[in-house]
């Protein structure tokens, strides 16, 4: 076989035409087995052996194998990617979501970015590494999980729950969303470092109230009260609180670009962030918590006034914000509205320091001199919330050096998903020198 940047984008099509979408939902959801079938088989084909686990539903697989390092006493580093992606409606998409297809310089699909792309760049370095008798510094972990995008409740956090065995030694876990490049200006580029990531915090609102008739005057309807609460917390601001992932990330953009990010008003830092263009979006919703309504449900019928009323509300909570944040929750939602968690994922946050994070920035900057790296909050989540309560130091770092005018962050869930074939290639040099050191 050849060496993995040879192969990366021939395996990321692949990956893509499989069907892994998860909807969240166990009776609608394809599961993650034909792909973690395909993974196992070419780990198999090199000489791994590997473990696949079905992590606490029917098809929900991952696949686990170790490369043994040159020193047995040092923590071993997880590398990390998930099977599964978002589903996606067909008739929105120019290239059919599942075709893999390798046209215009890109690799098109869903899973493209989220995150088939790195997979691949795994896969193709731990076939590369085994075929040529590679011996990296310390043990390296690779493991291709299920259900990442519902929260992993069928995948890394049953995993870290039920078979803590297979991260044994692991200190530091490598994953997504960072290391994809950001240019700014004419000759600015940028490669964040994920070190942190808000909480996933679904909750459910609910009043009860005395039901009616829908033609009468009725002082309790709990519709209204419902409404009334959901609207005051869809439109509150909650106030500004800058992390070191945070504080660290525009203390380089001023650095680098003298942009100011001035934190006496809201609106300042708003306006200054909108400068940063496409990344605005993920970065501005790091400076503060965030409850945004997604769901509402209520009633039977047109001429009933129900006795209960539900809503859905998407939380991303920052770091050592929980519970000020739920003290804010309640003044905003007054006494007649319970609450309660549907999932409830605290937000992680390391450090951007240690030789992980040397050896990450200097492999990139080999391979592109001009690049900066820097570290920021994601403003989602990702598997690291499991691997954090076993102990590691998390990053995300999927590194390729993107087209300036590439808005990638709409990429992540969008129609169109795609990846540039030579940001697969780049990534995967940059990935191999981090295995290669680390």
């Amino acid at each position: 076989m050849g060496r993995a940047e040879d192969e990366v984008v021939s395996l990321t099509s692949e990956l893509i035409q499989i069907d892994s979408q998860n909807t969240g939902e166990l009776a609608t959801t394809t599961g993650e087995a034909e792909a973690a079938a395909y993974v196992d088989a070419k780990l198999r084909e090199v000489g791994y052996e590997t473990e696949v686990i079905e992590s606490g539903a029917p098809g929900r697989h991952n696949v686990f194998a170790r490369l043994k390092g040159a020193d047995p006493e040092r923590p071993a580093l997880l590398v990390h990617g998930h099977l599964d992606v978002v589903p996606f409606d067909e008739s929105e998409w120019s290239v059919h979501p599942l075709s893999g297809s390798v046209q215009d310089g890109y690799v098109w699909g869903r899973g493209a970015v989220d995150m088939k792309d790195m997979d691949a760049m795994i896969l193709a370095l731990a076939r590369q590494f085994a075929a040529e008798g590679t011996v990296p510094p310390r043990d390296l972990v690779f493991a291709f999980l299920a259900d990442e995008e519902a929260g992993g409740a069928y995948g890394s956090h049953w995993l870290a729950e039920n078979r803590p065995d297979l991260f044994e030694g692991c200190t530091e876990a490598l994953g997504e969303v960072g290391g994809f490049s950001l240019t700014l200006g004419e000759d600015v580029r940028v490669y964040p470092v994920m070190t942190a990531e808000k909480s996933i915090a679904w909750m459910r609102l609910r009043v009860r109230s005395r039901p009616g008739h829908g033609s009468m005057i009725h002082d309790e309807n709990a519709v209204t009260i419902l409404a009334e609460a959901v609207a005051r917390l869809g439109r509150h601001r909650f106030p500004l609180v800058l992390t070191e992932s945070v504080q660290g990330f525009f203390d380089e953009i001023t650095t680098l670009t003298g942009i100011e990010f001035p934190t006496d008003s809201a609106a300042a830092l708003d306006g200054a962030v909108a400068k940063l263009g496409g990344v605005a979006r993920v970065v501005g919703a790091t400076t503060r918590d965030t409850a945004n309504p997604t769901m509402l449900s209520a009633g039977y019928k047109a001429n009933v006034i129900p006795s209960v009323a539900e809503a859905t509300i998407d939380c991303r909570v920052l770091p050592g914000r929980q519970e000020a944040f739920e003290r804010e929750l309640d003044e905003i939602l007054g006494p007649d509205v319970e609450r309660e968690w549907i999932r409830n994922l605290q937000a992680v946050e390391t450090s951007f320091d240690g030789e992980l994070v040397d050896v990450m920035t200097r492999a990139v900057q080999e391979e592109d001199p001009q690049a900066h790296t820097l570290p920021y909050m994601m403003s989602g989540g990702t598997d690291a919330k499991a691997f954090e309560k076993l102990g590691m130091r998390c990053f995300g770092f999927a590194p390729l050096r993107l087209p300036p005018d590439l808005d990638f962050t709409a990429l992540f869930h969008g129609i169109d998903e795609r990846v540039p074939v030579d940001a697969l290639q780049f990534g995967t040099r940059v990935l191999e020198k981090i295995l290669r050191r680390c």
